[in-house]
């Protein structure tokens, strides 16, 4: 259990913050934001977590070792080399179907790949032998919250005001749909996003990816007292199917994973609860939930709006 505790943790480390692309996001092409065609020569000195670095003012070529290239696909900065849970996401897969995928042990795949710039976490490996080959800037995860990491990731992008643009427009569409939700289901009922993983089940708080930031931070919606105590500490709770009727609010998300165990979707337990017997479970393709990059929130509320108001 411990194993797979710490290859989910991982994982989720990995994945979020990260998200989809291109023409498969028909958000994206709603909200894209404007690229400014001024200060892109050069460069500029971003003042990272560890101090100054000196990156391109209009990068062209940058390797994403962990998390964040839903964020650089946001602002059309162009990606050459990037992680294997990004490369992975179907909603990624057109826009980066050119990009290599690369890990932090792979210098000289990214030596080839020429990259003006490297962004990763603190704990990415090699940093030094990186650093060598490109600006590399990393980030703390969890450090910033999801909205502030994007525009953190807009001023190193040389696109801090296109990034508040965008955090400013959708905190103002989650809330409205926020309002619309709440008045078609109820003020008091409760909301819970359940994911599987290999065997185990588990319940998240209110920010760890898959659509929580939205339901719980912007829309508001209420998340069930057992949830809430139980992810107060990590932020995610694992579980057992026995119990997890226990976890389910009126209405759930399930971030399913195809290639795992769904036998407890099968289970007497879990079909007799409110929300199996009202249609209240709402299934989506965990690899493409598992990030709260923009454009993985346009995409979650999208989502939400297209369940909840149906």
């Amino acid at each position: 259990m411990k194993k797979l505790t710490l290859v989910f943790t991982l994982l989720l480390v990995l994945v979020l913050g990260a998200c989809s692309s291109g023409s498969n996001d028909s958000s994206k092409k709603e909200k894209e934001p404007v690229k400014s065609e001024e200060n892109k020569t050069g460069t500029i000195t971003y003042e990272s977590e560890n101090g100054p670095v000196e990156v391109p003012a209009d990068p062209k070529r940058v390797v994403v070792l962990s998390g964040f290239a839903g964020h650089v696909m946001a602002l059309d900065v162009p990606i050459v080399g990037v992680d294997s849970w990004s490369k992975d996401n179907p909603r990624f897969q057109d826009t980066l179907k050119d990009a290599q995928e690369v890990t932090d042990e792979d210098l000289e795949k990214i030596l080839e790949l020429e990259p003006d710039l490297i962004i990763g976490y603190s704990t990415t490996n090699n940093l030094d032998r990186l650093k060598e080959i490109a600006p590399t800037v990393t980030y703390t995860y969890n450090k910033l919250d999801y909205l502030a990491q994007f525009e953190e990731i807009g001023k190193l992008l040389n696109q801090e005001q296109e990034a508040k643009d965008w955090v400013a427009d959708f905190k103002d569409r989650a809330h409205k749909a926020g309002e619309e939700v709440k008045a078609k289901i109820g003020e008091d009922k409760t909301v819970s996003v359940i994911e599987n993983f290999e065997k185990q089940l588990y319940v998240f708080g209110d920010s760890w990816g898959r659509g929580t930031e939205i339901l719980y931070q912007e829309m508001k919606l209420k998340m069930p007292e057992k949830v809430k105590a139980d992810t107060e500490k990590e932020g995610y709770f694992d579980l057992s199917a026995e119990v997890l009727p226990e976890y389910m609010g009126d209405y759930v998300i399930l971030s399913k994973n195809g290639a795992a165990d769904n036998s407890f979707m099968e289970t007497e337990s879990f079909k007799n609860t409110e929300a199996a017997k009202n249609g209240h479970v709402f299934v989506a393709n965990a690899d493409e939930f598992y990030f709260n990059d923009p454009l993985s929130l346009d995409y979650q509320l999208e989502f939400f709006k297209e369940n909840f108001l149906k």
